[in-house]
């Protein structure tokens, strides 16, 4: 079962559906039991990091994703879904304190027009779990944040993570896989065939 989960953010019901053309039970919930027991947990998200983090803290999503962890369970986080993952999100001159699960801080694009929205190809990490056979295609990104700037020296708290590049202006973090914990900026459920490929890339490994 997959668990999507609900604390007031993000397109749940695309995600919903996304996962159900796989064949797969995706079950919108805040159930703090049920987030935790699931085979897999997406954490989506639209709109202002701080907002997002409001939200999660509602729900306990911190301690969620802990025990989550600790189980070696596979949790995908969408979007500012991925980004709420980081240490920090400057927005609006709001500066958040994240989940922290990874280092490194959410600010603005350095792009003339903003956001970015549109179809961008992904540089995938070399060893990629989540880009096999869709190495270097284009997906679906609508946002005008972003981490800028990796750097995983200080905290390899799971496994030595792979991080996959995009571009918009600056290079940014386009995906993140870190032993059961991943990100996309982008949004695969919003991405195609290219997509479609990478969700089944991320089932595979809650199986």
């Amino acid at each position: 079962m997959i668990a999507i989960l609900d604390y007031g953010f993000g397109n749940i019901r695309s995600a919903q559906r996304a996962f159900a053309r796989h064949g797969m039970n995706a079950e919108i919930t805040a159930d703090k039991e049920r987030c935790i027991e699931a085979d897999g947990l997406v954490i989506p998200g639209v709109g202002a990091f701080a907002a997002c983090m409001d939200g999660l803290d509602k729900v306990g999503a911190s301690g969620i994703i802990d025990a989550r962890l600790m189980a070696n369970r596979p949790t995908l986080g969408i979007c500012v879904g991925m980004q709420v993952l980081f240490d920090t999100g400057v927005e609006h001159g709001i500066t958040r304190t994240g989940l922290a699960q990874w280092p490194g801080t959410v600010a603005r694009l350095q792009a003339e027009i903003l956001p970015h929205m549109g179809w961008s190809e992904v540089q995938s990490a070399p060893h990629s779990t989540l880009f096999q056979g869709v190495e270097q295609e284009r997906f679906y990104f609508v946002h005008s944040f972003g981490v800028q700037e990796w750097n995983m020296t200080t905290s390899e708290s799971l496994k030595p993570a792979q991080v996959s590049w995009s571009e918009y202006g600056t290079p940014f973090v386009a995906a993140v896989e870190n032993g059961p914990l991943s990100g996309t900026q982008f949004h695969p459920e919003k991405s195609g065939d290219a997509g479609a490929t990478l969700i089944e890339n991320w089932i595979s490994t809650c199986r």
